[in-house]
């Protein structure tokens, strides 16, 4: 089965709401969204993105089982490490690239349990998080996305990705949509 993994910080969050609400609620896939959000705020973020998307979010506790057409979204101070068990773990291990959760976890972990069945995707960001990360997925045989730079709020995210990596495709925000609507396994 395949996987989606998003990764985002500044400026992602209305991409990430345009990609929900166009998802249908018969969408197959997982999906884990490892978002930069203010560590000390733990409500409001997932009934924002519900009030968008017709497909049921989790913020996961440590040893959640995937289930396909759920989105699971990294919770606020904790690392989201998706397990080849089928399972997420969260850690609250040292910051990475100034992040809790950290893109390049979330990207890396999936890249090791689900090789090519992976589909990343790294939106706008301040920093370089998300840029190893997704070079190993693409290392590990998935299929990477980075949103177009000259789109995004801040393009220090994608841009670092771009430089150190031979991504499969750099889109505009519908044509990330476009694409996730017509993933097939």
């Amino acid at each position: 089965m395949l996987n989606v993994v998003i990764g985002g910080s500044a400026g992602s969050f209305q991409t990430v709401t345009n990609i929900l609400a166009s998802l249908p609620k018969t969408f197959p896939f997982p999906m884990f969204l490892c978002l930069h959000r203010l560590k000390y705020v733990r409500t409001g973020f997932v009934e924002a993105l519900e009030l968008k998307s017709s497909l049921p979010i989790h913020e996961p506790q440590d040893k959640t089982p995937i289930l396909p057409g759920h989105v699971y979204l990294a919770p606020a101070n904790y690392h989201m490490y998706i397990d080849p068990g089928n399972t997420i773990s969260l850690s609250t291990e040292e910051v990475v690239n100034h992040s809790r959760p950290s893109i390049d976890i979330t990207f890396a972990s999936a890249a090791q349990a689900f090789g090519s069945k992976c589909v990343g995707v790294l939106l706008s960001g301040a920093n370089k998080d998300g840029a190893l990360g997704i070079k190993l997925m693409k290392d590990m045989g998935g299929t990477v996305i980075v949103q177009s730079p000259d789109e995004c709020q801040v393009k220090t995210m994608t841009m670092a990705a771009i430089k150190i990596t031979d991504v499969d495709f750099v889109f505009q925000s519908q044509q990330i949509i476009n694409y996730l609507q017509n993933l097939k396994e």
